[in-house]
């Protein structure tokens, strides 16, 4: 497994959390809500963190896809063998310790996004290109992803950080 996959795990899980409808409301779901996981470990105990991630990763990818061009990535569309490694890594052990270690409330996930970021992204909104998607495995993509993302929320405004090909 590439060593730089948890990385984006975590960044997806921090970034899914905080758009849905209880936190930012980026997308009108709350599939990270306590009610919802345990309605869906009532359903599917074996698998709720799953479709959790599963649930998020699809309401964000819809929202980005609108505001994108089709063929760029995004933290929520990477390349298809990068989606099965994450798929693969959710489903993992360390994926599980990844998901058990999401905060679950709004304030302590921006800081833990912020710990993530490139403190140095400037004024942020709508389409932003953070680099290219053979640079995926360099830390600081990851650092950029999440710096648009802290300042998009901190200013209370919507971005949409991607990648060319």
């Amino acid at each position: 497994m590439d060593p730089y996959l948890p990385t984006f795990l975590k960044l997806r899980l921090l970034v899914g959390l905080l758009g849905e409808r209880g936190q930012y409301g980026w997308w009108p779901t709350s599939f990270f809500g306590e009610y919802n996981h345990r309605s869906l470990q009532f359903v599917a105990p074996r698998t709720a963190s799953l479709a959790q991630y599963h649930g998020a990763v699809e309401a964000a990818r819809r929202l980005h896809d609108e505001h994108l061009s089709i063929g760029s990535y995004h933290l929520f569309r990477l390349p298809e063998e990068v989606e099965q490694d994450l798929h693969a890594l959710v489903q993992s052990t360390q994926g599980a310790a990844i998901i058990s270690e999401l905060p679950q409330d709004k304030e302590t996930a921006l800081a833990s996004l912020m710990k993530m970021a490139n403190a140095e992204v400037g004024a942020v909104e709508g389409p932003i290109s953070v680099g290219s998607i053979s640079a995926l495995s360099q830390p600081d993509i990851a650092k950029s992803i999440a710096g648009v993302y802290v300042k998009a929320l901190s200013t209370n405004v919507k971005a949409y950080p991607y990648l060319v090909k």
